[in-house]
């Protein structure tokens, strides 16, 4: 077992810790902690049980499924906190994530890869259709916060019908991605997908996963981080106040590191590996399923649960998104990577963290 592996499975010890510390009713900010740290073993769960289906079912089915249960630790944190009215914290935290994955994920990756391998290559096809997705997300980002600035007595009703069209085109742009990525063009995603096989060992007959094992392992993961998420999100605002964070930094900041924490893991490896097609692919891809899968979803979702959410962000939200999207732009789609754009980017994330710590 991989020492990462290891790690891991010792941290679900926080998963019952956290159902105690609540059930006790501990400060706040332990429930807080513990439930955090509890999602972050659950997480790993939830994407290795993916990932082991997705060799049972075969790749487009298998594909099909990673692109949901890709980012399925943040849908079920933010519906929990939308179905208790946080609806600033769910915003925040959705461009939080985004920002996390574009700047830390991806700048990690980078430059502990470039810290071993002088220079580091990737699909830069593939990564100049990622940055155009990412380009389309901000402008959906930005349009709501244009449209209030320059609309006086604009009534929120409007913003809100506005964001439920976004959010459908947004899933339909989502689902023509996936026909593309896994069906038209699949051949420009090829070598990703042979080093992911062999990464995760799908060609290997010694490799055989079964398949009841591991739907019972994805369920059960995914009903334990309803309840530990539940746990997280009413510790929060006595938590926040604790702290002396505001919402907005707890939500863009500090909600993301225990949600992406695996993803970012991950990323990290890969590049380390010198499979920075695959790291690409972990950082930007999993950005562009919360900006075009996830957000759009939780807008229709809010509608539901009549809590309404739309697409108007904090503007200095949207300013740090195209910051990060700018930016990962201007490094990602030459095809190679070095360490020193792996510092700018780390710096980056580092600048923005610290500005969101201020804000008020």
């Amino acid at each position: 077992m991989k020492t990462k592996d290891k790690i891991l499975l010792g941290m679900l010890v926080f998963v019952p810790l956290s159902f105690i510390t609540e059930w006790l009713h501990l400060n706040p900010v332990i429930v807080f902690i513990t439930s955090g740290l509890a999602i972050i073993p659950l997480a790993a769960r939830i994407a290795n049980s993916t990932e082991e289906i997705a060799t049972v079912v075969g790749a487009s089915l298998g594909g099909l499924l990673n692109a949901t249960f890709g980012n399925a630790t943040e849908m079920i944190i933010s519906i929990v906190a939308l179905r208790a009215g946080l609806v600033d914290v769910v915003k925040a935290s959705i461009t939080g994530t985004i920002i996390a994955n574009l700047l830390l994920a991806l700048g990690a990756a980078i430059f502990l890869g470039g810290l071993r391998f002088k220079e580091q290559s990737f699909q830069p096809t593939v990564a100049r259709l990622n940055a155009s997705s990412l380009n389309l997300a901000l402008v959906v980002l930005l349009t709501p916060t244009a449209i209030d600035f320059t609309s006086k007595g604009l009534e929120q009703a409007t913003i809100n019908k506005f964001s439920a069209v976004a959010a459908v085109l947004l899933l339909l742009f989502y689902v023509s991605s996936l026909l593309f990525s896994m069906k038209t063009h699949r051949y420009i995603y090829e070598p990703g997908a042979i080093e992911l096989d062999e990464a995760t060992n799908i060609e290997s007959p010694e490799h055989k996963p079964v398949l009841w094992q591991q739907i019972a392992i994805l369920l059960f993961s995914t009903l334990v981080l309803v309840f530990v998420s539940e746990s997280l999100v009413s510790s929060l605002e006595k938590a926040i106040a604790t702290f002396g964070f505001t919402s907005l930094f707890t939500g863009v900041i500090l909600i993301p590191l225990f949600g992406g924490a695996v993803e970012y893991i991950t990323a990290a490896t890969f590049a380390i590996k010198n499979k920075m097609d695959l790291a690409v692919a972990v950082a930007m891809g999993s950005s562009l399923q919360i900006a075009m899968f996830v957000a759009p979803v939780l807008v229709l979702v809010g509608q539901f649960l009549g809590q309404p959410m739309n697409l108007e962000f904090n503007p200095f939200e949207v300013l740090t998104v195209a910051i990060a999207v700018v930016i990962t732009n201007s490094i990602s789609t030459d095809g190679s990577s070095n360490w020193l754009e792996g510092a700018l980017l780390l710096i980056t994330y580092t600048v923005l963290g610290t500005a969101f710590y201020f804000h008020p």
